[in-house]
């Protein structure tokens, strides 16, 4: 009876090994067929229509901004210049000198508000293309049968230390062949949206 026992034991313990490698060896096959998607961001920003126009415009507007901006420092130039004519601490001369320093410090109060009024426009423009970029990915990955898409840019060389650093900390694909590349794709999208305008 007890080498029954130990027999029946013995043939369970098998089984069971066997059926766990079995199961280990299917997991192992399911996961070796994953597909894998990769998408440059900074190619489909860099080369899609909305971006150029978007560049187009704040280009036209810091264009404008810059010649309003250069308009007031010569009217600046020009108060500084009489200013200089009139004779110290008369009347005249704080009138003039007051309307100078007004006149100086609305120029450095606007360059800083349209510094300002850029970063934040980039910053929101930036948000919406990559909203966009995401959805279109998301989109393309299903559409391929893809588990999983990674985000891959390749550093542009050369680089400075600073920049060496950050690259270091987020350039994380670093071989992806084999890989569906999802890039133009992604642009061509991008570029035929409507409702995203700069």
């Amino acid at each position: 009876m007890n080498r029954r026992t130990i027999l029946m034991g013995v043939v369970l313990s098998v089984v069971a090994v066997l059926a766990t490698f079995e199961y280990g060896r299917a997991g192992a096959a399911t996961a070796s067929t994953s597909r894998i998607g990769v998408v440059s961001i900074r190619t489909a920003f860099n080369e899609c229509q909305q971006q150029g126009q978007y560049r187009t415009q704040a280009i036209a507007r810091q264009n404008r901004a810059r010649a309003e901006l250069e308009a007031k420092a010569k009217n600046i130039e020009a108060a500084e210049a009489e200013l200089k004519t009139l004779k110290a601490g008369t009347a005249d001369y704080l009138k003039q000198l007051q309307s100078v320093l007004q006149g100086r410090a609305e120029l450095d109060s606007q360059q800083e508000f349209l510094k300002q009024q850029r970063l934040t426009e980039d910053k929101q423009w930036m948000e919406k293309l990559y909203q966009e970029t995401l959805k279109i990915v998301a989109a393309v990955a299903k559409e391929k049968g893809l588990d999983v898409v990674l985000e891959r840019t390749d550093p542009e060389f050369p680089i400075s230390s600073e920049e060496l650093m950050a690259t270091f900390s987020t350039h994380k694909v670093l071989y992806a062949d084999g890989c569906v590349d999802l890039t133009k794709e992604v642009i061509a999208r991008l570029d035929k949206l409507k409702d995203l305008k700069p």
